[in-house]
């Protein structure tokens, strides 16, 4: 990844944030010389490790588990990103030299790549998973909400995986290569699109700028 050092994210709590708030990384991994990827929604521990440990579960008929062993991958997070106009930079109409561009936050998580099929530890993360992002269901799903035959059915059909993280490498592209002045206008531009969370990431960097 192509990182200028003033895009460098390097402060461990937003990066766990990215992770945490936008799970569903992309799992990149080689075998053969073929690349390959897959969309997997992933559960972060950063107690284990010195970086932390990631893990997911996979369908049991995806070979992505079954050539493991160890291996180095990478998983890609993308957090909240947006197009910004060149038209929203006060300094644009004053020296018309500005361009488009696109502002972004993405997360870059290099490991090696274990296998677990075990049905203990699919339960549980299955369980994990699944109270985390049924917390804003009205009535959350559980797994006793179905039978135990139905449960276990499904269960048998997927593998757990581990990744113990190496090198966590973030990017924020947050404008912190413009005025304040154009900062503080694209931040209002993107509140009234209703890109919220960008527009928070970019305040919270203009903060630290001042």
């Amino acid at each position: 990844m192509y990182l200028p050092e003033h895009f460098v994210e390097t402060r461990q709590s937003e990066l766990h944030r990215l992770l945490r708030e936008h799970p569903l990384g992309i799992l990149v991994t080689a075998t053969s010389g073929v690349l390959d990827a897959d969309h997997l929604p992933f559960e972060l521990d950063a107690s284990i490790g010195a970086q932390g440990l990631l893990r997911a579960h996979v369908a049991r008929a995806n070979p992505v588990w079954q050539h493991a062993d160890g291996k180095e991958v990478l998983v890609i997070f993308r957090g909240s990103e947006a197009y910004i106009s060149p038209n929203w930079y006060p300094s644009k109409h004053e020296a018309h030299r500005q361009v488009p561009t696109w502002n972004y936050q993405v997360v870059h998580v290099r490991g090696r790549l274990t296998a677990r099929d075990d049905e203990r530890f699919v339960r549980g993360l299955v369980s994990r998973l699944t109270r985390t992002h049924e917390a804003g269901e009205e009535k959350p799903w559980k797994m006793t909400d179905s039978s135990q035959e139905y449960i276990a059915q499904m269960l048998a059909a997927i593998v757990g995986i581990e990744i113990e993280i190496s090198a966590i490498t973030g990017k924020s592209k947050l404008s912190q290569n413009k005025e304040v002045r154009d900062v503080q206008s694209v931040v209002e531009h993107l509140q009234q699109q209703g890109a919220g969370e960008l527009a928070g990431s970019m305040a919270d960097r203009l903060l630290d700028r001042s």
